[in-house]
């Protein structure tokens, strides 16, 4: 992992994982950068990111990387992930033919090129597994591959923190 310092930021949706995120990388930068990984599918998510980056200001520097987020030039800098959810649901789709195992593998793969970058990164994700059981076989997968891939950074991060209720409970 080279000099690269993970600070995972989990928790449910609205939690204030992405503003709490976003102070800290403040903290440490006067310009940091935001890796987005999200791809717009409808008119009120693109709603949702364009206040996203209203709530930013001009100091951020944007990364709109849907899949491959290893290829963010990133050396040096203090970095917002946001987030893993999306990123992941990306990868998911664009590999349907995969066995759930192989599409972890392929996150996995992604995670460890990133984290040989020398840089400050804020990881966030959604703890989607804490809100009953799916209903339907796609999304059970789904659900389990989330978990497992927070589980991965979390094993790796430096630090790890819960947001419940705009509230960081550190875990880690």
């Amino acid at each position: 992992m080279k000099n690269t310092t993970i600070h995972f930021i989990t928790g449910g949706q609205r939690s204030g994982k992405s503003r709490f995120a976003q102070e800290l990388a403040f903290s440490k930068s006067d310009t940091p950068v935001y890796l987005a990984t999200a791809r717009i599918w409808d008119d009120d998510f693109k709603e949702r990111v364009q206040r996203h980056q209203n709530d930013r200001g001009n100091n951020w520097t944007t990364l709109e990387i849907p899949v491959k987020i290893s290829q963010a030039e990133v050396e040096g800098k203090v970095v917002v992930l946001d987030c893993i959810t999306l990123w992941l649901t990306n990868l998911y789709f664009d590999n349907q033919n995969l066995h759930i195992d192989e599409i972890l593998e392929l996150a996995k793969k992604e995670l460890n090129e990133l984290f040989e970058k020398n840089c400050t990164l804020f990881i966030i994700s959604n703890e989607i597994g804490m809100g009953g059981h799916a209903e339907n076989a796609l999304a059970r997968k789904f659900a389990d591959l989330q978990g497992w891939v927070n589980q991965f950074i979390a094993s790796v991060a430096n630090e790890v923190t819960l947001m419940v209720s705009g509230l960081p409970l550190k875990i880690k």
